[in-house]
């Protein structure tokens, strides 16, 4: 597979893994509703930061991304979009990017672009759950280049689609062409291979099915009708060929009514042989054109055909179907076909939201949200969007969860943009959990969410200077780099007995307080060892302290492995 260069891609392809963990700490002045939130996160802090805080809770959980990143047009400083490469790369290179900001004029504005985006998509790679998907909103400066570094992460054969979605309806009369689109890039984490259509053979198992599949549209009951008064009901024509050319599907076909003979068209062979073509025109279901003098069509009936639903096209634009069909819709309410928003809708539902004033440039529209999170994620899933901006995602998942009663949560990430020109701007505090929070409001959601910031990073350098986590805090990010998943026990964690949790056969301790002068005493003596080795016979266990105090021999016999912090906390055990 070819593969994208560019500079500075060697120093960042695995810089993820170097950024260190930080704490999420709760603002509680900044919460909203909070006996009400489900789940739902506002995160407050430069995201790559955030993602990697988020990984020992949400690692493998995520069933929809949606991220609209800066499209790096070269004209963001004109729009008051302007952005600087400021991600802590220890190299010499990536150091010269820093504070400066990316114009039109930078020629390395794409290579500083790409090193920005590659680290936070590995971890929201890593965030995703195996059969989820992540969308993208670009538009043409950065689509290759994404579309390149997304094969190489995600893999080639999990793309899923590239959306051409209708962003505006207006001309723009300054150009030659007026540009009306963006692309909404569709990748998953483990796409469908195979029985991606669903259709009668496989609808028992279809919806349970591993790996990311597109839904099926609600079927478009206006293209049928009954013209001939049929008692099997609603009917439409489809083509009686088929693509490719089977021998046993190719035999002519006489019109009744004129006697003219048909063949399939060239490279095409028939829906099915002959012996069945027989059959089903003696049961009225073959036709010949709406006057009998063409040639042979099938009658497909809406009532045999409902459940499985229709194709799914690259267009998203005026028109387009919006509902996509799932095991319990119901068609008898359901609205079939709407549109899927434009910027312009977006900012006018904004600006209506904040007294006209303008407050963010180019907001996506909730309907595209909405149907996003309709395809990708059901009722009791978790969404995440990164490059929160004007909060969307988290209005259109309030949005369809009062629509149908689901209990979907939502976490969006969005820093400040706070810059030595203006050091009071809070973009995340003063639009995006602005507008969640209007939105509940003057919309009745029954609804809230919990208002984070990133916190300290969990490192030796931070941790010796005194600044410590909580014991809770640490105990689920040791749990993690432990065994590679969150806790999801989390109410069994004892600071006093020092318990974290178990995986299979492993038992995890931390010994650990959230005082620097005791934890310099603290450490894996023999009487701790016995005590938890009594709890758990036959169990391997796994121990974090600041010190250990037993004899190779007797950590063998017992099968215990000692781990130390901070020093080694990053080196998983066993290693």
């Amino acid at each position: 597979m070819p593969t994208l260069q560019f500079k500075g891609k060697n120093i960042i392809w695995n810089h993820h893994l170097s950024v260190p963990y930080h704490t999420l700490e709760e603002v509680d002045e900044l919460n909203f509703q909070p006996e009400k939130a489900n789940g739902n996160l506002i995160v407050e802090g430069d995201n790559l930061l955030a993602l990697k805080a988020l990984l020992p809770h949400y690692a493998g959980k995520v069933k929809c991304i949606f991220i609209d990143p800066l499209y790096n047009t070269g004209n963001d400083v004109e729009e008051g979009k302007s952005w600087v490469y400021s991600d802590n790369v220890n190299s010499p290179l990536l150091k010269e990017w820093f504070g400066k900001e990316v114009s039109r004029d930078d020629l390395t504005r794409h290579d500083k672009w790409l090193c920005m985006m590659v680290p936070r998509l590995k971890l929201l790679r890593e965030l995703l759950h195996d059969d989820g998907a992540i969308f993208i909103t670009i538009d043409d400066n950065e689509y290759a280049s994404l579309k390149a570094i997304m094969d190489e992460i995600f893999n080639e054969e999990n793309l899923v689609a590239n959306i051409v979605w209708q962003a505006r309806k207006s001309v723009q009369n300054d150009t030659d062409i007026s540009v009306n689109h963006n692309y909404v890039l569709v990748y998953a984490k483990n796409r469908r291979q195979t029985e991606r259509r669903l259709k009668a053979s496989n609808a028992d198992k279809w919806y349970q099915m591993p790996g990311f599949v597109f839904k099926p549209l609600l079927l478009d009951k206006s293209k049928f009708s009954n013209p001939d008064n049929d008692p099997r009901g609603l009917w439409k024509a489809d083509p009686f060929d088929a693509p490719n050319v089977r021998e046993n599907l190719t035999y002519p076909i006489i019109n009744p009514s004129t006697g003219k003979k048909y063949l399939p068209p060239k490279g095409r062979h028939w829906r099915t042989e002959e012996d069945n073509f027989k059959k089903l025109l003696k049961e009225n279901r073959v036709l010949f054109g709406r006057k009998g003098e063409s040639g042979p069509q099938l009658k497909v009936f809406w009532d045999e055909k409902k459940e499985y639903g229709e194709i799914e096209t690259s267009w998203w634009g005026e028109g387009s179907a919006e509902i996509y069909l799932n095991e319990d819709i119901d068609y008898d309410t359901a609205q079939e076909w709407t549109n899927y928003g434009t910027t312009t809708q977006g900012s006018k539902l904004l600006q209506s939201m904040f007294n006209s004033e303008k407050v963010f440039n180019n907001p996506k529209p909730v309907e595209l949200l909405i149907n996003i999170i309709r395809q990708s994620a059901n009722r009791d899933d978790i969404i995440l969007d990164s490059f929160a901006g004007s909060g969307t995602t988290m209005h259109a998942v309030m949005e369809l969860n009062k629509e149908d009663g689901g209990q979907r949560q939502c976490i969006m990430v969005q820093m400040t943009e706070a810059t030595p020109k203006e050091p009071d701007k809070n973009i995340c505090k003063d639009v995006t959990r602005e507008r969640v929070k209007r939105a509940i409001e003057k919309y009745g959601y029954d609804s809230g969410f919990w208002y984070l910031r990133v916190g300290i990073p969990i490192d030796a350098e931070t941790m010796l200077a005194g600044e410590l986590p909580t014991y809770n805090q640490f105990a689920e990010y040791v749990y993690y780099l432990c065994t590679g998943d969150s806790l999801k026990e989390k109410q069994a964690i004892n600071e006093k007995t020092y318990y974290v949790g178990k995986q299979g056969s492993s038992v995890i301790y931390l010994v650990y307080k959230q005082n620097f002068e005791e934890l310099t005493h603290m450490a894996l003596n023999l009487d701790l060892a016995e005590e938890i080795s009594a709890r758990h016979p036959q169990k391997r266990l796994i121990i974090y302290a600041p010190a250990c105090f037993l004899e190779e021999e007797y950590m063998r016999d017992k099968s215990i492995e000692y781990v130390g912090i901070p020093y080694n906390l990053f080196r998983r055990a066993g290693e």
